[in-house]
């Protein structure tokens, strides 16, 4: 079997429509948790002001393997709320589910998803704003797993 390893570059833009769950009537300072099997990368806090509507425009790398030994290939972005006195607030968040996209980037080379929006659900399971962001994979080695060992010595008979 051949394992692939390569490089997801996420460009993290903006949101829009976050809802402000702020008790106290200021207002959200969001950022994003980037998430992929393991692997997690937190964006700025948005400034002041950019409340339900802020823009990052940040990038991030992500190692992937593949195939995965459990066929798990998704970026959760969970949109959280920065609260300086108290636990910071969750906001939502989107699920991008890659397995097709990274399975086109083995075969093209690349993949890239130009920057497009994703719904940003909430615990509830309804609408509660958006996020958009660009996707590119590139493969970058591949492995193959053909020589057996035995008890820590490689076989070579076929070598001669």
């Amino acid at each position: 079997m051949t394992t692939i390893f390569g490089t997801m570059e996420v460009n993290l833009v903006n949101a829009k429509g976050l809802k402000n769950n702020e008790l106290w009537g200021g207002g959200i300072d969001p950022y994003v948790l980037l998430q992929y099997r393991g692997q997690e990368r937190k964006s700025t806090t948005a400034r002041a002001g950019q409340g339900s509507k802020p823009e990052w425009n940040e990038k991030f790398n992500f190692k992937i393997e593949y195939p995965s030994t459990d066929g798990q290939y998704k970026l959760i972005l969970k949109l959280m709320d920065h609260d300086t006195f108290s636990s910071d607030d969750y906001l939502g968040e989107a699920t991008i589910y890659l397995k097709e996209f990274i399975e086109l980037g083995l075969e093209n080379g690349i993949a890239e998803i130009h920057p497009r929006k994703y719904s940003v659900v909430g615990s509830d399971q309804c609408y509660c704003g958006e996020i958009q962001v660009g996707i590119t994979f590139t493969p970058r080695e591949a492995i193959e797993e053909e020589e057996e060992e035995y008890g820590g010595w490689k076989d070579t008979t076929d070598d001669y």
